[in-house]
């Protein structure tokens, strides 16, 4: 009864589990999670960080802004500083590696120099594995931070794997069909943790609005409690 009670839940969600495949994190050595501005690598996939780092793996959380735009009332510079501050308490507590990109929040550009600056870091940090975001998304600045990593990616010669993951999928990720997911039963609270050191976003509403229902989602296509899920970019594709 359980089980089918089980393949009910994920008929209703869209998810064939038959297609499910879990990311294998042990094969990996170096990985680079690249978002749009400070919280969005957490978010997206601050589990999946976590079981990166707890495997032995070298994990760097890659942010294309400082967050400039983010607090109301506020200047460019003082924010960028407020956030700046937020993310690297959340990279402490994922032990994890910060690295800042030079766009700006609500400015990022997709440009001969930005593409120069993006395939640069790629080279520098030799990852094998990059996580960034889902290329549909109604957020400007994580369309061309997907596109600018996408590039990278063909320009090195396909030389990592490269996954797209989700943030606030519905308000934001849109006509997102996962089917590559990872367990995140044992580093949840973690991420949770990590993701609350983003105070002045005002992230404890959106973790009950949208991580909890997400997640658990997610828990359900993969028959676990919580999950991270991702789309694989393909070399043909």
């Amino acid at each position: 009864m359980k089980k089918v009670f089980i393949l009910l839940l994920v008929a209703l969600v869209g998810i064939n589990i038959t297609q499910a495949q879990t990311l294998d994190l042990s094969k990996y050595h170096k990985a680079l999670i690249i978002g749009a501005h400070p919280d969005d690598p957490e978010s997206m996939c601050g589990g999946t960080m976590i079981l990166l780092r707890e495997a032995g793996c070298d994990v760097v959380s890659v942010y294309l802004t400082r967050g400039e735009r983010g607090i109301e009332g506020k200047s460019l510079d003082e924010t960028a500083t407020i956030r700046t501050e937020e993310a690297l308490k959340a990279c402490a507590l994922m032990d994890v590696r910060p690295v800042f990109l030079t766009q700006v929040d609500g400015e990022s550009e997709i440009n001969k120099a930005r593409y120069a600056e993006m395939k640069a870091l790629i080279e520098r940090e030799k990852p094998d594995l990059v996580i960034t975001h889902w290329p549909i998304d109604s957020h400007r600045d994580h369309r061309n931070c997907s596109v600018l990593v996408y590039d990278a990616w063909r320009q090195t010669g396909h030389s990592f794997d490269l996954f797209y993951g989700e943030v606030m999928t519905g308000l934001q990720t849109q006509n997102f069909t996962p089917t590559v997911f990872v367990n995140i039963d044992s580093t949840r609270e973690r991420k949770i943790a990590a993701y609350l050191s983003h105070v002045s976003q005002g992230v404890d509403k959106e973790v009950k609005r949208f991580h909890d229902t997400m997640e658990t989602m997610r828990g359900l296509d993969f028959q676990c409690r919580y999950a991270e899920a991702f789309v694989q970019q393909r070399w043909g594709d």
